[in-house]
């Protein structure tokens, strides 16, 4: 009580007695020796000029600090009307200025969000604007050739319309993309949970990427050899779309005549993990944390060395996620980098194997 009461009333106290003491020094020794005024006349005077003193302090600055900080309040919506007691910010300076200091710091942790926010959807709309925007200019360039005359030359108008037919199936397969990530962050795509085995689906991957692998010059290998079966528990075509991705990932930024290599391995509570590593190009430390961004590009320049929608890691992430699993990337820049995500190990398999 003794600590509560000096918290909230010390300003009134400290300005009382220097208004007892600024009176005592001007009156008390003329009183006492020209007007002959009995000492405890004085001395009560002091006492009754000290309580007055102090009551008319506490109330005046409760209620000056009170009406103006509450209004405010108001304003900003720091704090809820049930939490503007008039003890807690009237005379307790302290409790003020921590209260004001908080909301401060959480503005500014909103406006750091917000800002982060608005360079992200910047980025982004760059990024989808330049990877709309190049197919559809071929798509253009290549029609208005063949209207200004082309088209009457058999061999060009075939490999024109060739290109432009290919143009189309890249945007397609961005609008695909796009509508698969919207999908699954809304909820509406829904997962056909079954057994299945994961070293066939790899294998699956494996053959589906080998023409590309040997255009590089890129070896797709497993760890092991794995004879037997792995089976586990989730969206064999989704899981399947999240192996392709990372193996052509790694394919796109790997090194001519290096390894792609995947591996399985057990963890606790009845978990593996599946990992997707090359001695490729390495990822900056700067970059990690931003992989799995749509649209988002390492390089800067805008050249576009290598294929694919830029939407790949961003809808394995979140394939991985809607499975309510985890995704790793450790990167060594320079050395190559290694992608993991784990899986829910089945405990029976399925009767049809």
């Amino acid at each position: 009580m003794a600590t509560k009461f000096k918290n909230s009333y010390k300003f009134a106290v400290k300005s009382s007695l220097a208004i007892t003491l600024i009176s005592f020094i001007a009156t008390f020794p003329m009183g006492i020796f020209y007007f002959k005024i009995p000492v405890w006349i004085l001395l009560s005077n002091l006492i009754f000029l000290y309580t007055i003193s102090f009551f008319i302090l506490q109330y005046r600055v409760e209620h000056f600090i009170y009406r103006r900080i509450k209004k405010i309040y108001d304003n900003v919506s720091l704090l809820e009307h049930a939490d503007l007691r008039s003890k807690a910010v009237t005379t307790d300076m302290q409790t003020l200025t921590e209260e004001i200091q908080k909301f401060a710091k959480n503005k500014k942790i909103e406006i750091e969000s917000l800002q982060v926010r608005e360079e992200y959807r910047r980025e982004f709309l760059g990024n989808i604007s330049h990877e709309l925007k190049t197919p559809l200019f071929t798509i253009q360039s290549y029609l208005e050739t063949l209207q200004d005359g082309a088209i009457d030359d058999l061999k060009v108008r075939d490999r024109y319309i060739e290109r432009a037919a290919q143009s189309v199936d890249r945007l397609i397969y961005i609008v695909n993309d796009l509508d698969m990530i919207t999908k699954l962050e809304s909820g509406d795509l829904h997962l056909n949970i079954v057994t299945f085995d994961v070293v066939e689906t790899i294998r699956h991957a494996f053959d589906f990427l080998d023409y590309k692998a040997k255009k590089r010059n890129i070896s797709l290998i497993f760890d092991l050899n794995y004879n037997k079966p792995i089976y586990v528990v989730g969206d064999k075509e989704r899981i399947g779309q999240v192996i392709t991705n990372l193996i052509d990932n790694s394919i796109k930024y790997g090194k001519e005549k290096g390894t792609t290599e995947v591996s399985i391995e057990d963890l606790v509570n009845n978990k593996l993990i599946i990992r997707v590593t090359d001695n490729g190009l390495g990822i900056q430390k700067e970059n990690v944390s931003r992989l799995f961004e749509r649209f988002y590009r390492i390089d800067k320049s805008g050249a576009r060395t290598v294929g694919g929608s830029g939407l790949g890691l961003s809808i394995v992430k979140h394939i991985v996620e809607a499975h309510e699993e985890h995704i790793y990337v450790e990167s060594s820049f320079g050395y190559g980098s290694e992608f993991s995500f784990t899986l829910e190990k089945a405990l029976v398999e399925p009767l049809d194997n």
